[in-house]
């Protein structure tokens, strides 16, 4: 699915032309060919949108909540009547197997809209505590920054909340992956967003996004993406100190309990690694397994990973596709090599294209045992379908290799009810899961350390957009 509007920006309500003529190819990481051309904004670009959003700011934040809550319903509406065109989009620009782009990219879109709404109407906007009433009000004009992983997922959790507390809004996705951004302008377009309120730029970070995070006019940035570049971003933002919340990078610890059922343990945590090939800043990336069980657990693991199925995305039994850029397959391929230099055990997977892929940038499902902590596969973000398993003496033991860690966005605890609770709580992350529960949209998402600050997800994603404000003296409500 290629936008009509790819080479345009979406600027005050209008398709407009870019004001410099850079573009660059969309590639399908599938195939290695170029698909389609977008826009690079420049910066006289994003000046651009950022005062559209100034402009609209004041009229929009004094809108009833109900009819914000109405304008979203109807950005939801919009999005659900295009609902296949965003799964194809993200099939074809990031190479996500198409059952996976219908039943976790595109529905993440969906849920959020929906569980921000929920939360719009069952938040307390404003109340009083003695002699003074509290108020939440929009922040003002923000810049959302989100990324090519899970393109959806993060326009629709920054979106959203913004539009439901009133803010006014510039929007750059990802240029690696920005089919599915700019489909989105062209429902809040076709849902009435008023003008101004949303706009949307395509760029690159070091240009656009530079831009939109110094800008005086902006007072938010939320962006998403590795910990490298929202060091940039803050540090950008810093003179004109305007709220930074940031979802960043993670190297997520996955404890099997002792008394955990070791088949499902682990067959569960192969699974959520390998998921979005393996591009999700929370994976489980890091399993630590009772030393006893560390032999049996790399048997269960590597039949879990003979399992996944690699291939075409197009093709409804693929259940892995390609990582998504060159540059992607080969920081993977070197993060490999260095698990084998280092000596981890490969247990499957390796070096290189799966045995008859020839072109697409196609990873091995790859899996090392006997990792120690000081390894580089377990210290740093690798991005790709790579599980490290690392053996542990006490859970005690397991419980500080979690935390040691420069990030702290999500972990993950299997086994008893009672000792996965107790060990939840010792985690150093912003989101720990015990026992592989469903996905929780009205639960608190962000990381500890440097993984970044703020939260995202339903209310916790309003109050991220809103000020509070204290009328001192006001008396009773």
């Amino acid at each position: 699915m290629i936008p009509a509007n790819l080479l345009k920006f979406y600027i005050d309500g209008a398709w407009v032309d870019p004001l410099g003529g850079e573009r660059i190819g969309v590639e399908n990481p599938a195939t290695e060919e170029i698909v389609a051309e977008v826009a690079l904004g420049s910066e006289a670009d994003a000046d651009r949108a950022i005062m559209a959003a100034r402009a609209a700011f004041d009229s929009y934040t004094a809108t009833p909540l109900a009819d914000r809550i109405a304008l979203v319903r109807r950005v939801l509406e919009v999005y659900n009547s295009r609902y296949e065109d965003f799964a194809q989009a993200m099939s074809l620009e990031m190479g996500a197997p198409i059952e996976w782009a219908r039943g976790a990219q595109a529905w993440a879109g969906q849920v959020h809209i929906e569980s921000t709404i929920t939360a719009a109407e069952e938040m307390v906007w404003e109340y009083s505590r003695g002699n003074t009433r509290i108020i939440y009000e929009g922040i003002g004009v923000c810049a959302l920054i989100t990324p090519w992983n899970w393109p959806m997922n993060q326009i629709a959790c920054k979106v959203a909340p913004a539009l439901i507390a009133g803010c006014t809004m510039v929007l750059k996705p990802s240029e690696i992956a920005p089919l599915s951004g700019t489909l989105f302008a062209e429902i809040c377009h076709e849902a009435g967003v008023p003008k101004g309120v949303f706009n949307m730029v395509n760029g690159n970070g070091p240009v656009v996004g530079a831009r939109m995070s110094c800008h005086p006019e902006v007072d938010m940035v939320s962006f998403t993406g590795s910990t490298r570049a929202g060091t940039a971003v803050a540090a950008a933002a810093a003179p004109t100190v305007k709220r930074v919340a940031q979802e960043l990078g993670g190297k997520s610890a996955n404890i099997i309990l002792p008394g955990a059922d070791l088949a499902a343990a682990v067959s569960g945590g192969v699974e959520g690694c390998f998921g979005n090939t393996g591009q999700s800043c929370d994976a489980p990336t890091r399993m630590f397994v009772p030393r006893a069980q560390h032999d049996a657990a790399l048997e269960i693991a590597a039949g879990a990973a003979a399992a996944v199925v690699v291939g075409d995305p197009r093709d409804s039994a693929t259940t892995m596709g390609p990582l998504v850029s060159r540059m992607q397959f080969d920081k993977v391929q070197a993060l490999i090599e260095k698990g084998i230099a280092e000596g981890a055990t490969l247990v499957c997977g390796g070096p290189g294209r799966p045995e008859g892929v020839n072109r697409g940038w196609f990873a091995r499902p790859t899996i090392f045992g006997n990792v120690t902590n000081d390894m580089t596969i377990a210290r740093e973000e690798i991005f790709g379908p790579v599980l490290a398993i690392l053996p542990y003496d006490t859970v005690d033991e397991a419980v500080a290799m979690a935390n040691d860690t420069p990030y702290g966005l999500a972990a993950y605890v299997q086994g008893p009810e009672a000792e996965a609770r107790a060990v939840g709580r010792r985690l150093r992350a912003g989101q720990v899961s015990l026992n592989y529960p469903d996905w929780d949209t009205f639960a608190p998402f962000g990381g500890y350390k440097q993984s970044g600050n703020g939260r995202e997800y339903a209310g916790w994603g309003i109050h991220d957009f809103c000020e509070v404000k204290a009328l001192v003296g006001y008396g009773e409500a």
